[in-house]
C-alpha cells in the first residue's frame, strides 16, 4: 500500500514538473486561429485608417479603402468570411496586436522589422517601401539628402509613435521636429507652409503628389531606407501566418499585387 502511494506521488511529481515552466503551468495549445475566425464568421482586422493609399477611413462614410484593405479583403474572401475593421493607432499598435480580444491581425503601412518580429509575427512582405520626404513643389531643389534635412531651420513633421518619428529622431537630430497626431493631415500642412518636410514612405508619397499639385517628392527614387510592408499578428497564430504567406505568394504570382500597384499609382512593385 505504502509503495503504491509513493508510486502515485512520483508520477504526480513527474507530471507537474513536465507541466510547469518557470513556476507556471504551460498554456494548452489554443484552437488554431483559422478555426476561430471561420467559426466566428468574421475576420477582425486592425488598421489605423490614416495612411493613404494603404489604409484610409473616409470620415463622412466610415468606409475603409486602400492597398492593405484590398489585401485584407482578399484574405477574408479566401477564408469564406466577412470582414470587420477595428481602429488602432501607431502608438498603440503593438499593444493592440498582443490583445487577442481586439482583432486577428493588423494591416496597412506596417513595416517588417526585427524589433516587431521579436515579440510578434509578421508575414512576408506584400509591398516594398522606404523612407522619403514630401515638401512643397517650389522647395524640391533644396533637398538632395539627409544633410539638407538635418538643420535647425528645416521644420520636419511626423506622426507620433511609428517608424517615421523614430527615423526623424535618430537620423535628423538637428532638425526642428514637429509631431502631429493625425498622419493624414500632415501633407496639407506642409503644402500650407506649417512645416517644410514630411517624413513618409515611398508607398504614401506618390498618392499625395498626384492629388495635391502643391507637393513634390524629390527623393522618391532615392529612399533613405528600404524595407517591406507586411501583416502583423501574434506569434501563436502560426496557422494564420502560414495561410497569409501562401496567399501573398499567390497574389505575387497571379498579378494581383501588380494590379494593386497600378490601381494606387505606386511605383515599386514585385
Amino acid at each position: 500500500m505504502i509503495m503504491r502511494h509513493f508510486q502515485r506521488l512520483f508520477l504526480f511529481l513527474v507530471f507537474c514538473s513536465a507541466a510547469l515552466g518557470c513556476g507556471t503551468l504551460k498554456r494548452v495549445s489554443p484552437t488554431p486561429a483559422i478555426d476561430l475566425i471561420q467559426g466566428r464568421g468574421t475576420l477582425l482586422v486592425g488598421t489605423t485608417g490614416d495612411y493613404r493609399p494603404l489604409s484610409y477611413k473616409e470620415p463622412a462614410t466610415g468606409e475603409y479603402w486602400g492597398f492593405g484593405i484590398d489585401v485584407a479583403g482578399a484574405i477574408a474572401d479566401e477564408l469564406g468570411v466577412s470582414i470587420s475593421y477595428v481602429p488602432t493607432s501607431w502608438p498603440t499598435l503593438s499593444a493592440d496586436v498582443m490583445n487577442p480580444e481586439l482583432f486577428d491581425f493588423a494591416i496597412g503601412g506596417i513595416t517588417v522589422t526585427d524589433a516587431r518580429q521579436e515579440s510578434m509575427a509578421m508575414s512576408d512582405g506584400y509591398l516594398r517601401n522606404g523612407k522619403t520626404i514630401l515638401c512643397r513643389k517650389e522647395d524640391a531643389g533644396k533637398y538632395t539628402g539627409v544633410e539638407d534635412l538635418n538643420r535647425p531651420d528645416v521644420r520636419v513633421m511626423v506622426n507620433p509613435g511609428g517608424l517615421n518619428e523614430k527615423f526623424a529622431r535618430e537620423t535628423l537630430p538637428m532638425c526642428t521636429l514637429i509631431v502631429h497626431d493625425r498622419n493624414e493631415e500632415i501633407p496639407a500642412k506642409v503644402a500650407a507652409g506649417e512645416a517644410d518636410v514630411m517624413i513618409t514612405e515611398i508607398t504614401e508619397a506618390p498618392w499625395y503628389v498626384q492629388n495635391d499639385p502643391r507637393l513634390a517628392a524629390p527623393l522618391l527614387d532615392q529612399p533613405f531606407t528600404r524595407g517591406e510592408i507586411g501583416v502583423l499578428m501574434r506569434k501563436e497564430q502560426a496557422d494564420l501566418l502560414d495561410y497569409i504567406n501562401e496567399k501573398i505568394r499567390r497574389m505575387k504570382a497571379d498579378g494581383s499585387l501588380q494590379f494593386l500597384h497600378a490601381k494606387y499609382g505606386l511605383v515599386y512593385g514585385y
